[in-house]
């Protein structure tokens, strides 16, 4: 599969040496020039390649963002509509802080930056060093680490889920873009905490609020 990815520190980085190294196609970029991601993407292999932000986001059958969450206005809404796009970011200030959502969630917010994007909120509850060392495609899927995904297209979430098992990681939906989104929002009990899939579907169960997910393929 085509992988965009905008976004090249921490976990856009670490996102694209898993899906390369699972035989992906990796498009890079960042908000600088590409050719300064050229020594990160020889690291990748030979289906990686260093891209602009709108190349990579044209490039991916699946475009994934791991850029700063207060940052997504400047997405490019055109050459993402109708893409299946992952969203890997949480709502954080510049001071570590978290901005104030009201009745709305981060990721619902990012929906309307890109409207006509497939969004599925997903990779934003790990930390990077676990995203990198916890993948075991060896494993069950209920013995592998959750990552957990919400949106409102089942087609597109069953499409990131099968991302996610590529790489060694149990897909675990928690429901919709809105209560979903909400469950894996910093502060949430199942934000920050590896936890093994089977224990995760059943964690999610157990939190005021949840809805009845359905289990993406695998």
């Amino acid at each position: 599969m085509k992988i965009g990815i905008i976004g090249s520190g921490n976990i856009g980085g670490t996102a694209a040496r898993l899906f390369a190294a699972a035989g992906h196609e990796v498009a890079l970029s960042h908000t600088g020039p590409p050719e300064t991601l050229r020594e990160a993407v020889a690291k990748l292999g030979p289906r990686s390649r260093p891209a602009t932000v709108e190349e990579a986001a044209r490039f991916g059958d699946v475009v994934l963002l791991a850029l700063p969450w207060r940052t997504r206005e400047s997405l490019p809404a055109n050459a993402l509509a109708g893409k299946i796009v992952i969203d890997a970011t949480n709502p954080y200030r510049p001071d570590g802080g978290l901005y104030d959502l009201g009745d709305s969630s981060s990721s619902e917010e990012v929906a309307r930056a890109i409207p006509g994007a497939r969004i599925v909120k997903a990779f934003n509850t790990l930390f990077a060093k676990d995203l990198a060392s916890r993948g075991r495609s060896d494993l069950p899927p209920d013995e592998r680490t959750a990552i957990f995904l919400a949106g409102d297209d089942a087609e597109a979430k069953s499409v990131v889920g099968q991302l996610v098992a590529s790489i060694g990681f149990a897909p675990v939906d928690t429901g919709s873009l809105a209560q979903g989104g909400r469950l894996q929002q910093p502060g949430s009990p199942i934000y920050a905490r590896p936890i093994a899939g089977g224990d995760a579907r059943a964690a999610i169960e157990r939190l005021p609020g949840a809805e009845k997910p359905s289990q993406p393929g695998v």
